[in-house]
Parts: C-alpha cells; structure tokens; sequence
C-alpha cells in the first residue's frame, strides 16, 4: 500500500532544508516528457508542465549534470523541487510500468546499471564530457533546439561551436556505426544508376560501392525505413556509413556531373520547347516578317508618303498606349494591400518548429570583391540556421571567386557549387544547376551584392502558408543601397522605385502578369520544377519565368518588404546591364509571339494585352530615337518631307504623345519618390528625360546584339560602391564551408 500512494502522490520541498513542503500529484503524460533511462539515471521525475517550464523533483541535492540532461532533451527552462531519493525511485517504477525499456534496445538503462554496463549519455552530454563545447554553447543551443525544433548537433555545427567532422565522429560512435571520408572519393569508383536521384535526395544518401550482395551507402543519417526502400529497389542488402551532408551533395553532382550540365542548359528546350529562347525567331516569325517587310516596302515603293504616314501614326498610338497602361497600373497601386499582413506582431506568433528548408540560390561570377558583404546579408536572415540551404554558384572558370568563398570557412549551411562549364554560360543555367537537389520546399535568388530584409524569409512562408495554392511566386520590392552617389543613380533608384512600389503592385492589382525582378523572387520548388525552371537561352529569365508562371496558371504576388542592391555608379557599366534586360525583354517577346493566338488562349485577352504593352512595350526605347532625329531635324531644316510625314493629325498625335510620354513618366517617378519615402530624389525625378535617353542607346545596343550574340550574359560589374548605403548593411561572423 505504501509503494501505490507514494506513486500517486509526492511529498516535496521547495530547498533541500524541508521548509515549504507539499504534496503533489504525479501525472504519467508529464513524467513521460523524459525517456524512463533519464529519470532513472538522475532518480528524477516531471511533476509540472506549463508554457515552457517544466518542474522536476530530484534527490535532495541538485545536479548540474541532471539539469543539463533535462533541458538538452526537451528544450524547457527548469525549475527544481527535491523530494526523497527512494521515494523518487518508487514513483518513477510505478510511472513507467510497462516503459521499462528504451525503444531499439534489449534492456532498460536501469538493466544496463545492474549489470554494469554503461548507459550511452546523450549527444550533447557526450560532446561538453568531451570538451568538444562549453557548457554556455550548450545551453544556448538547447535553447535554439527548443524554438526551432533542430537537432542539438546541427545547432551547434550551424552556429559555428562545433566542427562538422567532430560531431560526425561522436555520432558514429553513439550510433555504432562507421564513417567515411567523401572529400577525396573517386567519383568513377561509385556506381551509377543503381538508385534514382529521386531516392538519393530524399533519403540524402550516395552509393559509394556495390557488391553481389550488398549496396554501400553513404548517409547523413541512419537509414530506418529508408533502408528497406532502398534493399526493396536493388535487391541488396544495405551497407550504411556516415558521412557529412554537404560531402554526399558534392559527391552526387561529381557523380552526375554530365547529366545535370546537360538537364541545367537542355531541360527547358527538350520539355517545352515553344518557350525556350534557344533560337531568336522561329521559322514561322522568319517567314512572317519576310512577308512583312516585302509588304512594307511594296507599299513604300508604290506610295511612300502615306505608307510613312500610317507607319508613324502606329508608333505614335502604340507609344501612347505603353504610357497610359504604365498610368493605369500605377493609379491601380494606390489601392493596392498586400494578401497577407506580415507586420512584426505576426511574424513573432511564428512557430520557428514549423518552418520548412529555405534554398537560397546566390550565382556569383567574377565576385571575389563582393563575398564578405554577400555572407554577412545571408547570415542576418532571421532564419533557422539549420532550415537553410545556401548554395553559391560559382563558374569552373572563376577560381578567384571560388578561393574568396573557401577562405571564408564558411558553416555548412553554405554550400560553393562549381557549375561545369557549358555554353550558354548565364545566370538562369547556374540557377538550374543549382536547383538539382535543393533541399527547400521554398527557393529564392538573391544577387551577389544584394542585402535583403533580415524577416524576408519569414515573411514569405507565412504568405505562402496564408494564400490561395493557385500563388506559388513572391516578389519582394528591390532598391539601392547607395542612392546618393551620383545623378545616375538617384535615376536608376526612382525608375526601381517607379517598377517595384508601383507597376509591379498595380500588376498585382490587377492580376495581369507580372515580370519578376532579377532577385528576391520566392518560388514553391515543385512549381518551379514542373513548369521547367528557368530559361539558360534568356538574358532576362526573371521576366521570362514570371510569363510562363501565369501562362501555367499560377500566380505571381508582391510582398512587404525589401531587398537592397548596388546601383551602377559607372555609366558604361549601366550600359552594359541595361542593355542585357532590353534584349532580354526582346528575347521574351519573341518567345511568346511564336503562337500569338494559342498564348492569348492561355493568358486571356487582358493578360495578353498587359504582355503587349509591358514587354513589348520595351520596343518604345528604339522608338524614341527615331521621333528625336525627325523632331530635330525638323527645327533646323524645316525639311518638307518631314512635313508631309507628319500631317495635321499625325502631328497632334505625335506631340501629345511625346508630352504625354514624358508626362507619365516624370509623374511616376515622383509619385513613386514619394510613395517610398525618398523625398530627396523627387527633384532628379523632373530630369528623367535624360534618363530615358540613356535607356535609348542602351536599347540600340541590346538590340543590335540580339542579332549578333542573342545569349551572350554581358557582365556587370559588382563592387564599385561597397561602402555606400551603411544603414543597410547587416553583419555577420562566417565559420566554414566546402566547394563542389
């Protein structure tokens, strides 16, 4: 009778001095929130739960080592009561009757003592009795282990208290099984195609050999259920050793190497072939615009001035239209809201447990410069170390860049991609390249200079999880860091204000179809996957991808926050980018003016008419010159061809158009200065005529290579003003990395 209320009730005392003692009723759902050979080591017990606190009774002196163990295995704050050590035992006997015995193993951990064997500790108590980390590195790590529910091993490694091999060697020990070394392994001694990559990425193995009777396996972790997936598929019994994730990543791409060159730059042409850029017309726009142009000079031969007349009528009502449908989506912003409110209130309430694995996609090229600062915004995204996936895409051929990133010594969460060379060599082939075995359930881009808002992530997933399944792309707003340096970029900043705060969120109003930005896109993977990734053959593949995303059916979202990025301070180098996203735009246009009719069947009149005037809007920059030369040639000649060219109602047109023109994008400018809060730029904002002719040369240019280099990746360069815009620069400490 006495072992039964004993186990029912406790008496326990506030300190080991008996004052303020109670009796306490044991609960066998709280005793259970520790494994039975944990409270029988420690003689302790769970008596109390409530909102993250749990209170414990043990013997009548405290136990640091048990306090650890306690908080390490259920990631609680703790708070001790003492009670009598036989009377603990008592109650823990009758608490865990029929629980005797931890799962996987023959005898209880008390069956283990009695027969002096010893009780394997737990990982963090093995690697602090190790000295491999301190006691306040552990504590703070069951504390991350406790808000983010990630292994106590890999918030260690991530945070930088441990290195990657000395917690591989701990776990093998603690798992009794063996390691082996991949840095180094011989990528033609693995065997091939014994598994689908499909299986490998889940199960995140690698076969490293095989036998008649066995398949040898390198694992990031024990395989259970995996294992008789993969004994079930070969036929072979399975061989398991460890290994770091990061090495069997590297060693599957050296395995796959040609394969996933060859799916990075071919994936898209070979699936859908009508969407790839891989040719700048196809043989019906050849033959279409053959016809067209011997038509157009049959009419300039026969009846010239007319014939000129209808010409510039058309660019002029074209032109006009461009502007006013700018007008109309930005009026159509003022109204805009975003889906979701992700205000600093709501991303608090977050379950950090719940999130899933982020891939961030980073391609660099020619960045060495550039790496610190690129790590440091990286690491300032309020994220789960763990749940992320950074991979930095590094050409074969950019062995500075590649040094620059292994002399960071970065954490494994970074992981240096080498991408194999292959033409073409742009930034969409190295995303799809990295894209093969991401991990995210999520993927965003970001740009080598970019410093994003450190709740970006955050704030995707909660729009994510809050939208409608129809939504799988995010546009964050993009902006510069160093706005002040030079007139060229205070422009540049009210023209990204102009597409980011207003064109893009009134697309979004409206939803028409949106081009993405360069950067801060946060894409579903499935959906990226299934619609086949980015275009290698396109210059502007960001623009491109958010068309073939709304011709799929899905949709294209903008989100609260921003990412800021390097303006060119360097007129040349404007050029050269610019440049690159006209003939990308150009690119795009073709691409979906191969079917005019089967694409409006798709995206509906109102999308392919917002397409029309948006992307194909871009041929207006070649325009402008054309008008300028007439006009000027005009006042300085009166030459009276040009007269006739422009009659009474072609010139009104013509001259509201340009007043209109200049009109719309002067007002957008400032409006949007204003809207963001940069009062300082809506001045240079009544000088953006400039500007526009700057975009002019810049098409000539884009346009005259789209005949001669349609997929030459025109760089830009990084790293001129690294200083500027300090107020959104993040810092961060970098730890290790590896490059594959």
């Amino acid at each position: 009778m006495a072992t039964a209320a004993v186990a029912q009730k406790l008496l326990v005392r506030d300190s080991t001095s008996g004052v303020s003692e109670r009796m306490v009723t044991l609960s066998a759902a709280v005793a259970h929130l520790l494994p039975v050979e944990i409270c029988r080591r420690y003689h302790i017990v769970p008596i109390e739960f409530d909102r993250g606190l749990i209170t414990m009774a043990g013997p009548v002196s405290f136990n640091p080592a048990a306090d650890r163990a306690v908080r390490e295995q259920t990631g609680y704050e703790t708070r001790w009561l003492f009670a009598d050590q036989t009377e603990l035992d008592l109650a823990i006997d009758r608490l865990f009757a029929g629980n005797g015995r931890p799962a996987g193993t023959e005898f209880s951990a008390d069956d283990l003592l009695k027969h002096g064997l010893a009780v394997p500790p737990r990982l963090g108590e093995s690697l602090a009795s190790q000295g491999l980390v301190t006691e306040e590195q552990l504590a703070a790590a069951v504390a991350e282990q406790n808000r983010t529910g990630s292994r106590i091993g890999e918030v260690l490694v991530h945070g930088g208290a441990l290195e990657e091999t000395e917690l591989l060697r701990v776990l093998s020990e603690q798992l009794d099984m063996p390691t082996v070394d991949l840095s180094d392994f011989d990528a033609e001694r693995a065997p091939r195609d014994v598994l689908p990559d499909e299986m490998c990425h889940r199960l995140h193995c690698v076969p490293i050999a095989i036998d008649g009777e066995s398949i040898y396996l390198a694992v990031a972790d024990r395989l259970d259920e995996g294992e008789a997936e993969v004994e079930s598929y070969t036929g072979r019994k399975v061989q398991q050793f460890l290994a770091t994730s990061n090495d069997i990543s590297r060693l599957q791409r050296r395995i796959n190497r040609e394969r996933y060159t060859e799916t990075a730059t071919l994936g898209l042409r070979e699936r859908f072939p009508d969407s790839s850029a891989h040719q700048v017309l196809s043989g019906g726009q050849k033959v279409f615009l053959g016809l067209l142009l011997l038509v157009f000079l049959g009419f300039l031969i026969w009846k010239p001035i007319p014939t000129m007349v209808v010409l510039f009528a058309t660019l002029a009502i074209f032109y006009t239209l461009t502007s006013a449908y700018k007008l109309i989506a930005g009026y159509a912003a003022l109204g805009h809201r975003y889906l979701v409110d992700t205000g600093p209130e709501t991303l608090a309430a977050m379950d950090e447990r719940t999130l899933p694995v982020y891939t961030v996609l980073v391609p660099v090229y020619k960045e060495a410069a550039v790496i610190p600062y690129l790590v440091a915004g990286i690491e300032s995204l309020d994220y789960p170390k763990t749940k992320l996936d950074v991979r930095l895409l590094c050409e074969e051929d950019d062995e500075e860049t590649i040094q620059a990133i292994m002399d960071m010594d970065l954490p494994p969460h970074f992981n240096a991609i080498v991408v194999p060379p292959s033409q073409p060599q742009t930034k969409p082939k190295a995303c799809n390249f990295g894209l093969l075995g991401a991990k995210g359930e999520y993927v965003v881009i970001y740009d080598a200079e970019d410093r994003p808002d450190p709740l970006q992530l955050k704030k995707a997933v909660h729009m994510f999880e809050n939208v409608d399944d129809s939504i799988v792309c995010i546009q964050a707003k993009l902006n510069f860091f160093n706005q002040q340096t030079n007139i060229l970029t205070r422009w540049f900043s009210i023209e990204y204000s102009m597409l980011f705060d207003l064109v893009l969120p009134g697309l979004d109003a409206r939803r028409d179809p949106i081009p993405l930005g360069g950067t801060s896109n946060h894409i579903k993977r499935d959906e990226l996957v299934e619609v086949g990734g980015w275009d290698p053959y396109n210059v502007t593949e960001d623009a491109d991808l958010g068309v073939r995303l709304h011709q799929a059916g899905y949709r294209t979202t903008m989100m609260d926050s921003t990412t800021y990025e390097e303006a060119n301070t360097n007129l040349p180098n404007w050029i050269r980018q610019r440049s690159r996203w006209i003939k990308g735009y150009l690119q795009t246009w073709l691409v979906y003016m191969r079917n005019p009719f089967r694409f409006l069947s798709n995206v509906g009149l109102k999308g392919f008419l917002s397409f029309q005037l948006l992307i194909g809007g871009t041929f207006m920059f070649l325009i402008n010159p054309i008008f300028w030369f007439l006009t000027t040639v005009f006042a300085l000649t009166q030459l009276g061809i040009i007269e006739d060219f422009f009659p009474g109602w072609v010139y009104f047109l013509a001259a509201a158009q340009l007043f209109f023109g200049n009109f719309v994008f002067v007002y957008l400018g400032l409006a949007a200065s204003v809207r963001r809060g940069d009062y300082s730029l809506a001045p240079y904002a009544l000088f953006l005529p400039f500007y526009w002719g700057l975009m002019s040369v810049a098409a000539w240019k884009g346009f005259g290579q789209l005949l001669t280099n349609p997929f030459y990746w025109e760089k830009t360069e990084h790293g001129l003003d690294l200083g500027g815009g300090a107020e959104h620069a993040h810092t961060a400490t970098p730890k290790k990395a590896g490059v594959a």
